[in-house]
């Protein structure tokens, strides 16, 4: 389709308009630009998020596997597009990577990782805020909690919390963390991302939205006295209304006529340890069981106690790199040389120990003091017992798991076969000493070939070989980032996608890769953190894929520990069969994985009877149940989970408007960039794809492939933030076009347009201005005055639809020619209507924050009034009381007692005046902030004049 410069400038405003919050258009370059297909309902969730301008964010709380972090990610992306770049991320540590993987793959957005090292690099550089930066900031818990004081000096564009329910009990003064992040993000939008907004209590519904916006309640004992019961009859219309602006559910049963879930498959494989082995395993358990260890630092002691158990029960050969550690740091206490670097020597061989430091949140190692006598000898002691255990280790040369890892791997490919699934595997453990003696052992098999690393390095030879054919073949495409890091995981990646039939990963595999053409998951080390577990399978098991997902477990029947772990894991949280793994209600029992991980690590160091263990594990499983006691579930159900059929039909509605929007966005786009590269591109019209022949631009531009295809890799993807599509697009803002007759074709449209009939063979005068409103928000539009020379005025949408057609340029008209007649008269009516429409969008958005302030206000003042009635009701008891006794005695004291009620009671109602003085003070103020924002200005820019007309 040809196009004149006056379509294309059209174009350029309307693909680059700021839209107002209630617009569905409004999130259309995000959605433009991911390079992921977008479900209904998370275009949705994205949209509730900040539905009026002054919304402080939302709760997204959809149940697990609908994708809650792609609902941030269309927010992040669009708020990026808008030039509003400081975004903060908040999440558990294990997560961090992942998000930053899935911002880059998905969005095109870069992040950095705050943590304690690189922070302090950054701030010895002379960088005075590490988190005032121009990328996406991404940190943990703990460390937002460190670094309160930084966060709050930075003024955040929006603040995104992921598992949020860890800080649900923000209001109880134990929760340290919670209070810290909430009051350093204080005014800030945010949004909070949670599959289970409330598990044990209605107060942590309270506690979850104050977050948010602390006007939505009044306190947490308003909010108790008024909501707190839980029970069959309970009215909760109110709360429900209350909340439904700011908490936003949805379930897996309202989406899955578009997605498509596949199923979890457990496959079990015993083994019983030989002599040797179980010899290893008590000795060394029983080491680790005494009070006083030289070896282990004692203010590291539990963590580095259960980085020991894990290597323990991963392999001989891990156990004995570590035992060899152990030896070296006390040699270096007995030599009084510097303290041996314990940490950094376990680094080289678990990948995510930084995350366990990090959540575990223990001090690092003191100096040791100088040694007595008997403490040498001691240490001594100690350390032949060391050696004696390495070299138990060392003497094991085939290890019993191991031995039944080719049964497991033929078992599950004989399940793939079935399924019809590619015949690949991932096996997961937790140590890189593991890794290496299951790739040499698998050598020897008629694996020989098909094996692959995936660890935090990749340093070896064969790695090296991949990632430096893959960057080869894709130079050239967006395939290739630039990032050393990202690209070497996406070659092994795809090595293992096209070639090898295993990958052996450590944890660095568990965060940010996606693996759906993998359908099976082993893991040959099982962690003891239900959300690490759910994360390795998760790789798999995800959006895309096409089987069921086979998972395989190994489980020593010898060790009664390990039996209940895995009893645990497998009926309580249903982490390995079914169609969602973890459910909700478990899944949100556990403030923290590592806190769970902590128990079951305290039961293997404090028990050392079968007795003990099952007793211990029993426990631990009562107070489970417990935790995720269904006795929440009518209550969630009849405040934030809607099962009305409106929420089908309306998410149906979404799908069909956003590939509307998209559909035309593309095509603008298209017709833009073709008329401006027509001297510096090949086009290829029919497969949307054209060769940039010549950079057309003073600034860096790729020449090669370019496509709007988001499924072909081997070119560059064209999309509205690329560098050479906002080049163009500020192109035509800026062109000064002159005065021109434009002729457009309806004749040989391709398809007939009835809004345009009435004015084919006609002409007229038409005049496109750009209004900028600054309200509550910024907003921009296009406005359209335009009339026949008869002197009909044209609709705004027949303005449109005429802009879509094809046309050509005429002559150049003399500026001091005749104008139009009334032109004045009907752009005056236009801003007229649009002004009206925004006033009332103003008064809307304005009565619901007055209404929420009221009820805020309401809430302050019931508390105080409650307080005025019990001592009414009180007073009432006692004067009952004191007409039913005959004793004079306690007649004087209940009198007395009554006295002192009375004397509170007229205190109280002149606090209850006060109290009504203040409360309503300081809602008028904060409406009367809110009014001062509403006084709107409008700034008319005319872009050009045309004479027009339809053949």
């Amino acid at each position: 389709m040809n196009i004149t410069e006056y379509q294309a400038q059209y174009f350029s405003y309307q693909l680059t308009l700021r839209r107002a919050s209630d617009d569905a258009q409004k999130l259309t370059t995000a959605l433009f630009d991911a390079k992921v297909d977008l479900n209904p309902h998370q275009i949705e969730a994205a949209l509730f998020a900040f539905q009026s301008p002054l919304s402080r964010g939302a709760v997204l709380a959809d149940e697990v596997g609908l994708g809650k972090t792609i609902e941030a990610g269309i927010l992040i992306s669009q708020l990026w597009a808008l030039e509003q770049r400081k975004i903060l991320i908040i999440g558990p540590s294990s997560l961090r990577k992942q998000w930053s993987q899935e911002l880059q793959e998905k969005f095109y957005l870069s992040t950095i990782l705050l943590e304690s090292k690189n922070f302090r690099e950054f701030f010895n550089a002379g960088i005075h805020n590490p988190f005032d930066s121009r990328h996406i900031v991404i940190c943990s818990f703990q460390f937002a909690r460190k670094m309160a004081a930084f966060i709050s000096n930075v003024d955040w564009n929006l603040v995104v919390i992921d598992e949020a329910h860890r800080l649900r009990n923000v209001y109880k003064p134990s929760n340290i963390i919670g209070k810290a992040i909430r009051d350093a993000i204080y005014p800030f939008k945010k949004v909070l991302l949670t599959a289970t907004p409330m598990q044990n209590s209605l107060l942590e519904l309270y506690g979850l939205v104050s977050i948010v916006d602390e006007h939505v309640f009044g306190s947490v004992e308003s909010f108790r006295s008024q909501f707190a019961r839980v029970d069959e009859t309970a009215d909760y219309a109110d709360l429900k209304d209350r909340i439904s602006p700011v908490i936003k559910r949805t379930l897996r049963r309202q989406v899955q006529e578009y997605i498509r879930y596949t199923q979890r498959i457990p496959l079990t494989v015993n083994f019983e340890p030989t002599k040797e082995e179980e010899e290893l395993y008590n000795s060394v358990s029983d080491y680790l069981q005494r009070e006083l260890l030289w070896a282990l630092p004692s203010n590291q002691r539990h963590l580095l106690t259960l980085i020991m158990r894990k290597l323990l029960a991963s392999s001989s050969y891990a156990i004995a790199g570590t035992l060899d550690s152990l030896i070296r740091r006390l040699e270096k206490l007995l030599e009084k040389t510097p303290v041996y670097d314990l940490e950094s020597d376990l680094w080289q061989d678990m990948d995510h120990l930084d995350e366990l430091i990090e959540e575990w949140d223990e001090e690092v190692e003191a100096n040791e003091d100088s040694l007595t006598l008997e403490e040498a000898e001691a240490i001594r002691k100690e350390l032949d017992e060391l050696r004696l255990y390495r070299e138990m280790a060392l003497a094991i040369e085939h290890n019993t798991k191991g031995e039944k890892l080719l049964l497991a791997l033929d078992q599950g490919f004989e399940k793939l076969k079935e399924l019809g699934a590619n015949q690949k595997a991932i096996i997961f453990t937790e140590s890189r000493r593991t890794q290496e003696y299951l790739f040499n052992a698998l050598q020897s098999t008629r694996f020989k070939g098909g094996v692959i690393y995936f660890n935090g390095s990749n340093d070896d030879d064969f790695s090296k070989k991949i990632v430096k054919s893959w960057i080869l073949s894709h130079e050239g495409t967006d395939k290739v980032s630039g990032s050393k890091t990202a690209d070497k995981r996406q070659a092994l990646v795809d090595y293992f996608r096209d070639e090898a039939e295993i990958m052996i990963a450590t944890e660095a595999a568990a965060e940010g890769i996606n693996l759906q053409f993998c359908s099976m998951v082993i893991n040959y080390d099982l962690p003891w953190n239900p959300q690490r577990i759910e994360q390795r399978i998760g790789r798999c098991h995800r959006y895309g894929q096409l089987h069921d997902v086979v998972v395989v477990n190994f489980l020593n029947t010898k060790n009664a520990a390990d039996l209940r772990v895995y009893q645990l894991l497998d009926q309580k949280f249903n982490l390995f069969s079914g169609v969602f793994g973890t459910s909700d209600d478990v899944l949100g029992s556990l403030e923290s994985g590592m806190d769970f991980e902590k128990m079951i690590a305290e039961i293997y160091q404090s028990c050392r009877t079968t007795t003990a263990i099952n007793k211990a594990f029993d426990d631990l499983q009562a107070e489970m149940e417990e935790k995720i006691a269904l006795r929440m579930r009518s209550a969630q159900e009849k405040l934030i989970e809607h099962f009305d059929t409106d929420v089908i039909d309306k998410l149906k509605t979404r799908m069909i408007e956003s590939k509307a929007f998209l559909t035309r966005y593309e095509k603008w786009l298209w017709w833009i960039t073709r008329l401006f590269l027509k001297n510096f591109a090949d086009f290829n019209v029919s497969k949307l794809q054209f060769k940039l022949l010549k950079n057309p631009f003073r600034f860096k531009i790729k020449t090669g492939f370019y496509t709007l295809d988001k499924k072909n890799e081997s070119a560059h993807l064209y999309r509205l933030n690329h560098p050479l599509a906002k080049g163009i697009l500020r192109h035509y803002k800026e062109l000064k076009l002159p005065l021109a007759e434009v002729v457009f074709d309806l004749q040989n449209h391709k398809s007939k347009v009835n809004i345009l009939e009435p004015l084919k063979n006609l002409s007229g005068w038409l005049q496109l201005s750009e209004v900028e409103v600054n309200s509550f928000e910024v907003t921009d539009h296009m406005v359209f005055a335009a009339t026949t020379d008869e002197g009909e005025i044209l609709t705004q949408e027949q303005c449109q639809r005429m802009f879509e057609l094809t046309a050509r340029t005429g002559k150049t008209i003399d500026v001091n020619g005749p104008d139009f007649e009334g032109k004045e008269s009907v752009s005056k009516e236009i801003m007229q209507h649009l002004r009206a429409e925004l006033r009332n969008k103003d008064a809307r958005y304005l009565q619901h924050e007055v209404n929420k302030l009221n009820r805020w206000a309401e809430d302050r003042i019931y508390l105080v009034e409650k307080e005025l009635k019990d001592t009414k009701q009180r007073i009432k008891e006692l004067t009952r009381q004191a007409a039913q006794t005959n004793e004079p005695i306690e007649q004087l004291d209940i009198q007395k007692r009554i006295r002192d009620l009375e004397k509170r009671q007229r205190r109280q109602r002149q606090e209850i005046f006060n109290a009504e003085d203040q409360i309503k003070e300081q809602r008028d103020g904060m409406i009367d902030e809110i009014e001062k924002r509403m006084h709107r200005s409008f700034n008319e820019k005319p872009v050009f004049t045309i004479r027009w007309k339809i053949l």
